[in-house]
């Protein structure tokens, strides 16, 4: 792919818009490293842990500068002392960027860089993070002639999605991105709007946020492309969404660090179509569902994969279309013998015209083992007790005339905030 692995990145000229930063990506690579003026040479192999997404994005253009250099990125949130002390048993360097400069830990079994590789850490869903093998070219997925854009960027420096953003932006001329820091994720229309921002990817949680909390700002941006990712996409998000940006492309992406960027559907639909099952087409990845789970087989994926990766992901297949509800581990709510679909339950609370955000999980109960229980928050600032505010035996009517008897939630919680983690999800 062209400027991958040039001598100067093609994006090199690229805006950056990063803390306090406002240049081209040859610029920043030009400004002292992270949040220090005192900047030791950088090592070429490093594990990164970062406080924002300036050292990370310099580690990225590094990375794609110097196809000798062999690199981790993540946040120091993400690593723990004992993750940190196997990665310099495996021979990576540990750059710590904080407040007070920038500190280096070496490697307690120094060897020679890997040539070309990107670690990625997976989400640590099932367990603590694992280590996994990309290169500049299996996370930039993104070619041919695309519009001049401005991109957000407010995903987690060093995950998949960001990278994503980032390779756009370094291979692509006419793709600048503007970086979010966590402090700023409440307000990050603002800052947008500021920087004149036409496209811009992010979770459902974090769209559904920015609409609760910021919908006003949010309404005045000319986004041209919105991206959604990361977590089940259903149909009353991408209507809304529509809603507020009538003109924009709105896209939902299936990607993951294991599987790379595997599906990417652009019809203003939940789900993909159901033609996409088993279907051969070259350089794409193969689709199959097998007991409810989405397999997939991608040339995107990291190295070391199984050729036919088990995602994890329940989905469920109606009128044509294949919808990602949730993770199977946490989908399937065993009510007295009865199994609730929590994705299931979620989607029909969000159909509510006065619910913004719902979580759905099982909970232990007498008798039948579990009952659904649910978390919302209201849309328009309502609150419980509010006039006109629905209360638990009304969330629970509604629930009743779409669901069966023992997927209606027994217990309705009213939270006052979206939660939103650093990974830009609400798992609660």
């Amino acid at each position: 792919m062209t400027g991958v692995l040039d001598s100067r990145p093609a994006g090199a000229g690229n805006r950056v818009v990063v803390g306090e930063f406002d240049g081209t990506w040859a610029e920043l690579a030009q400004a002292p490293y992270g949040a220090s003026s005192d900047t030791p040479a950088l090592p070429p192999a490093a594990a990164c842990l970062v406080s924002g997404h300036r050292a990370a994005a310099q580690a990225a253009w590094n990375a794609a500068l110097d196809p000798g250099r062999e690199t981790l990125i993540a946040t120091a949130s993400r690593i723990g002392d004992e993750q940190a002390a196997q990665l310099r048993d495996a021979g990576l360097t540990l750059v710590r960027d904080s407040a007070g400069g920038v500190t280096l830990e070496a490697a307690t079994a120094p060897r020679e860089p890997e040539a070309g590789r990107i670690w990625l850490l997976t989400s640590g869903s099932t367990g603590r993070p694992k280590q996994v093998a990309h290169t500049l070219e299996s996370l930039t997925t993104v070619g041919g002639q695309q519009p001049a854009r401005t991109w957000l960027c407010p995903y987690t420096p060093g995950a998949y999605a960001w990278w994503q953003v980032v390779t756009l932006s370094l291979t692509m001329p006419g793709q600048d991105v503007v970086f979010v820091e966590p402090s700023q994720l409440d307000e990050w229309p603002q800052q947008a709007l500021a920087a004149g921002v036409t496209a811009a990817s992010g979770t459902p949680t974090f769209w559904r946020q920015a609409l609760w909390r910021n919908g006003d700002v949010l309404a005045q941006l000319k986004l041209e492309q919105i991206t959604l990712g990361g977590e089940p996409v259903d149909q009353g998000i991408l209507d809304r969404l529509r809603e507020v940006f009538p003109d924009a492309r709105i896209s939902w992406i299936y990607a993951s660090s294991e599987a790379g960027a595997a599906i990417a559907v652009h019809d203003g639909l939940a789900g993909f179509p159901e033609t996409w099952l088993e279907r051969e087409v070259a350089g794409r990845p193969r689709l199959s569902v097998e007991d409810g789970e989405l397999l997939i087989a991608s040339p995107k994926a990291a190295e070391g994969m199984d050729a036919v990766i088990h995602t994890g992901d329940h989905v469920e297949i109606a009128d044509g279309r294949v919808v990602i509800t949730g993770r199977i581990a946490s989908d399937e709510i065993n009510v007295g013998g009865s199994k609730a679909s929590a994705g299931a339950v979620r989607a029909v609370l969000l159909e509510h015209p006065d619910v913004a955000w719902a979580a759905v999980r099982g909970r232990k109960a007498p008798l039948v083992g579990n009952v659904v229980a649910a978390d919302v928050v209201l849309r328009d600032g309502l609150a419980k007790g509010d006039p006109g505010a629905p209360d638990q035996a009304a969330l629970q009517a509604w629930c009743a005339e779409r669901l069966p008897e023992y997927a209606v939630p027994r217990r309705v919680k009213y939270l006052s905030e979206i939660p939103i983690k650093e990974s830009l999800k609400s798992d609660v």
